[in-house]
């Protein structure tokens, strides 16, 4: 991040006067009513400009910034009819509305700066009525972080009893998690809003819900059932069950594909999630037979048929890796051995456009024998390999080292020619040859996920090893 000031820039002046138009709102405002009505109006000007601002960065920038998660940053903020008394509003991600006779309950509250134009627009599209409960997925941003745009007097707050605490550990790793997403998402902004409606965290649940028990209430003639689902996308995890309309509001359950092999863990960062809890998730997902699943990403799916096929598909799948992990571990294989040879069968054969078989694998074997692998004395000490890089350079010679990794990558030898380029630039960081060598390395990886799994974080991670490595030839950096 850069240490001087940045420029005050037409977004900033865009930024102040929907600020001026809040402070100034809020001082002649004669009601409560009407200083709640210029909050939101002031925020949904604010959001729609730095939303803009994001669009314009992801769309604007070159092949090798835009990525899979760009693409969520295009979609449009609109709402549509789902059934007689259930509303969408379209997004980053999506916000759901139920109507009853009684009050309108609300499942996921999208991104903060988006939240304000969603609520409008839902609010334009159903009767008035009071908002009785906000039911939220789980802590991440782009589905609690509009809930203060949405709490009203008397609202209850419904959250996963392991809520409080993803959340406090989400916002005190803040900054981390932040420059890790960016780095992968390089049109995001430099820092995360931390003043105001759109700042991370300060959500206080009001009823909080844990497995194995189910929250069930009946509001004007509507039936619902809160059900925990850990393990997914994090400890803890919601979804919303409308028995008579066999409806399944996911969220995040399933990611943003469904069917797809799931994240047990992120690559961005976070905490490793529990296979076994999110095999027991979908079990009894499946019991349900839902007719329509409504996740908080991307569009709803239909047919009973074909959702529960794929429900067992997922389940049989992560239950397959899982198993075949622990099998192998028992065997005395490496972690390293068990990521290359465990493949799904073919029957059980899923996207891993978001999760990926390999990785699920060695947060598996990390899950339950944890960081030290038994392979080497070096592995307890605070002295990683990349200490003694830079002395390996210097015994075999930076040019030998690139030339060898030359080899290697004409042989789509990759990760191995990778290794040796590590050591290489540490001997010499400005070295041409190996810098080269390194970006066609890349370049070939990035070839083969776009083949392969297209997985998007893969991708974007390569993405931004190339930037990094065109700048460094380039002597940017």
């Amino acid at each position: 991040m850069p240490d001087s000031p940045r420029p005050f820039r037409p977004r900033n002046l865009l930024l102040a006067g929907a600020l001026v138009l809040l402070v100034g709102g809020l001082f002649l405002a004669s009601s409560e009513q009407t200083r709640r009505k210029v909050e939101l109006r002031a925020a949904e000007l604010a959001g729609d400009v730095a939303i803009r601002v994001v669009a314009a960065r992801s769309e604007g920038g070159t092949e090798q910034e835009a990525g899979h998660s760009a693409d969520f940053i295009q979609i449009p903020i609109e709402v549509r009819k789902l059934a007689d008394n259930v509303y969408q509003a379209r997004g980053v991600a999506n916000t759901q509305l139920i109507t009853t006779a009684n009050g309108h309950v609300v499942f996921d509250t999208g991104l903060s700066l988006q939240a304000a134009k969603q609520r409008r627009l839902l609010a334009e599209a159903v009767p008035e009525a009071p908002i009785t409960h906000v039911i939220l997925s789980h802590s991440h941003q782009d589905h609690a972080g509009g809930t203060p745009f949405w709490v009203e007097e008397g609202t209850e707050i419904v959250a996963h009893r392991e809520y409080p605490e993803e959340q406090r550990y989400l916002k005190d790793l803040e900054d981390y998690f932040w420059f890790r997403n960016r780095t992968l998402f390089p049109f995001m902004p430099e820092t995360p809003p931390k003043i105001g409606l759109f700042a991370y965290g300060g959500v206080v649940p009001t009823i909080l819900v844990d497995q194995p028990e189910i929250l069930r209430f009946e509001q004007g003639g509507v039936r619902f059932e809160v059900l925990p689902t850990p393990g997914a996308e994090g400890a803890d995890n919601l979804c919303l069950w409308l028995p008579d309309q066999k409806i399944l509001f996911s969220g995040d359950f399933f990611g943003p594909n469904f069917p797809q092999f799931p994240n047990v863990f992120t690559m961005r960062g976070e905490k490793v999630r529990k296979p076994i809890e999110y095999i027991a998730s979908l079990e009894r997902l499946i019991a349900l037979e839902p007719e329509m699943i409504v996740p908080s990403h991307q569009d709803p799916i239909v047919g009973r048929q074909k959702i529960l096929s794929d429900l067992i598909k997922m389940r049989d799948a992560v239950r397959y890796v899982h198993d075949a992990t622990i099998a192998g571990m028992n065997a005395g294989k490496t972690v390293h051995q068990l990521m290359k040879e465990i493949v799904l069968p073919k029957e059980l054969e899923v996207t891993q456009i978001h999760g990926r078989v390999s990785w699920a694998v060695k947060s598996i074997w990390e899950y339950y024998s944890t960081w030290f692998h038994f392979e080497s004395t070096t592995e307890l000490y605070p002295v990683p390999a990349s200490v003694v890089r830079s002395e390996i350079a210097a015994l075999a010679g930076v040019d030998a080292l690139a030339r060898k990794a030359a080899i290697h990558v004409d042989a789509r030898r990759n990760v191995e020619a990778l290794h040796l380029l590590e050591i290489a630039l540490a001997g010499d960081p400005t070295h041409v040859a190996a810098l080269e060598t390194r970006l066609a390395a890349l370049e070939d990886l990035l070839e083969q996920a776009e083949a392969t799994f297209q997985n998007s974080y893969e991708m974007d991670w390569l993405k931004y090893r190339i930037r990094v490595t065109v700048e460094a030839i380039s002597g940017e950096r």
